[in-house]
């Protein structure tokens, strides 16, 4: 982030993410009295007036086989085998409530009207450059993409680091599919992702708060892993815009943020990469950012989360309830400074 805005960040995001909204939400818990699930939802997610109501809410899944929680007091894990609930029990989170809430800065500082403020973007057609350190870089288009990797369904948990959480069905593939294409270098360490910049389209990006476009970066290990998704479909249907479209990261035992969206360049690299959110806040937003209940956000605690749908918190689980798959990537590392 350049000089000038850094000296405005804490003032004017303070306005768009942490204490108002966060803040303001929590007030109208309080107030409500966490009544009822569906009164929530209304508040949290308006319906805007074109509903994208092509999607089903049920999809059938072919999502990852879950070994049983080996942390002590953990909620009891099942079999993915559900088509309507992930591998815990939890139900899938509405289609209205997915495809109408969200954070999404390019469009809007709002979470509730991404989808009317997205409408003039243009998701086709779209590229995929794939370079750096590898040995056959590639670009892809979207029909090469959809043609060359068969789309897998994946019910992931998100975990907002603003403390609220979804259950989702994804369509996808392993990230891992298009790195045994190109081939990394014994050079290449980590991977950086760059979405698009239009600012004509995108009306956030002529905001000088933050410095676009939006970028993130995973170490090559995290890359590889087989949770780690590029989604091109949610609820069986294409992704919406406001939801990543075309092509988006999934990385479901981070925070929602690292997952980014509308994907354009993907770049092998050396050196740990600059992220979005950890260059605007360094003190509250690390390379890492997995979901960890024992380290609180410097203004808020992470011990808890509000599943979206539901009228009361729940406990926020280590690496959003898939460690028994990731917790050995970080063997011996300090979680709590490597946040």
């Amino acid at each position: 982030m350049h000089n000038s805005t850094r000296e405005n960040y804490t003032g004017l995001v303070a306005e768009i993410t942490p204490e108002k909204l966060y803040l303001n939400r929590r007030q109208f818990m309080k107030a409500a009295g966490l009544a009822l699930g569906g009164a929530f939802l209304a508040a949290c997610a308006p319906q805007p007036a074109s509903t994208p109501t092509v999607l089903p809410t049920v999809l059938p899944t072919k999502s990852l086989a879950a070994s049983p929680s080996s942390t002590p007091g953990a909620v009891k894990r099942l079999p993915a085998t559900s088509k309507t609930a992930d591998e815990y029990g939890d139900p899938l989170t509405p289609v209205e409530t997915t495809t109408n809430y969200n954070n999404y800065y390019e469009f809007t500082y709002s979470k509730d009207n991404v989808n009317q403020a997205a409408s003039a973007f243009h998701a086709s057609p779209w590229t995929v450059e794939v370079s750096g350190l590898v040995n056959q870089p590639k670009t892809y288009t979207m029909d090469d993409i959809l043609k060359k990797f068969a789309q897998e369904d994946r019910i992931y948990r998100l975990r907002c680091v603003e403390d609220w959480s979804m259950v989702i069905p994804w369509q996808g593939f392993s990230l891992s599919r298009i790195l045994a294409e190109v081939q990394p270098t014994s050079a290449a360490r980590y991977m950086s992702f760059t979405s698009v910049l239009r600012p004509d389209e995108m009306p956030g990006q002529k905001s000088s708060t933050f410095s676009w476009p939006y970028q993130e970066g995973l170490r090559m290990d995290e890359a590889m892993h087989d949770l780690t998704i590029l989604a091109t479909g949610i609820y069986g249907q294409p992704l919406p815009v406001q939801d990543g479209a075309p092509i988006r990261l999934v990385v479901p035992w981070k925070y929602g943020f690292k997952s980014i969206k509308a994907v354009a360049k993907i770049e092998l690299v050396a050196d740990q990469p600059a992220t979005f959110w950890s260059s605007a806040a360094p003190d509250e937003y690390g390379f890492y950012s997995n979901v960890n209940p024992n380290r609180p956000h410097p203004r808020w605690s992470q011990a808890s989360e509000q599943r979206l749908g539901e009228d009361h918190l729940r406990p926020t689980l280590l690496f959003n309830g898939y460690a028994d798959e990731v917790a050995a990537l970080y063997a011996g590392m300090d979680l709590i400074k490597n946040y």
